[in-house]
């Protein structure tokens, strides 16, 4: 379980993200929606311990991740909304690169990566230098990279950036199962039909403030007709 309890982050005089609480459940898919600029990143990057809050603490299991991060981190995989891979590096050795620095032992590495390949339906170009790869192929890496080490937690920004229809249908298969087996995904995503067709529950956020989190089902129930107008009437109308 993930619990945010009061957390602030400040860049200067703006505050990104404001006394925001929220409790993610284990076997959850947890997708955090709100306009550019309304602190969804920032949130996701608190998790993964790229930042460290200016106040408040989060908890995983019980536990404060500040006091023991290297720990934490060991159990999570985050995917940025930008895919990096060192150009000079195939696929393959970018992803035998990242298991190495989770420590993982050689036959656990080739084992894992072996299954990924064929979870992706990635082919030879996985050994081709990755300057030549599209955006697509970059984003099948980092999501090998991310679940290499069989983490607990699954931290997304935008999932389907550069995908083709075949590709995004794999990604959404993959990330339910992974919460089937008690896992967690924390997704952030302008696309409101992913988050409507694959989310547990749907946390608003605008300008730093959680507006609300809430079921798809209640959503509907509060006499919202889909996510869309629900996101709408939350964040004021803004559009991305």
């Amino acid at each position: 379980m993930i619990e945010f309890k009061g957390v602030t982050k400040k860049f200067g005089q703006k505050t990104a993200v404001n006394k925001v609480d929220f409790v993610v459940n284990d076997g959850e898919l947890f997708t955090i929606l709100g306009p550019n600029g309304a602190g969804k990143t920032t949130t996701l990057k608190l998790l993964t311990g790229l930042l460290q809050p200016d106040e408040g603490k989060i908890f995983i299991d019980g536990k404060d991740i500040g006091k023991e991060p290297e720990v934490f981190k060991s159990i999570i995989g985050y995917i940025p909304d930008e895919p990096f891979i060192y150009p000079e590096l195939s696929g393959r050795e970018f992803v035998y690169f990242v298991a190495r620095i989770y420590k993982m032992d050689k036959e656990e590495i080739e084992h894992n990566f072996e299954e990924l390949l064929k979870v992706f339906n990635v082919d030879e170009w996985i050994d081709y230098p990755s300057a030549e790869y599209s955006h697509g192929m970059r984003q099948k890496v980092i999501f090998m990279q991310a679940l290499i080490h069989n983490p607990k937690i699954l931290v997304i920004d935008e999932p389907l950036v550069g995908l083709d229809p075949s590709s995004a249908r794999i990604i959404k298969k993959t990330l339910r199962s992974f919460v089937k087996t008690g896992n967690i995904v924390v997704m952030s995503t302008h696309t409101l039909s992913l988050a409507e067709e694959i989310s547990d529950r749907i946390c608003l956020i605008d300008e730093g403030i959680i507006q609300g989190v809430e079921r798809m089902q209640e959503l509907l129930r509060e006499g919202f007709k889909s996510l869309e107008e629900a996101y709408f009437s939350f964040t004021g109308g803004l559009n991305d």
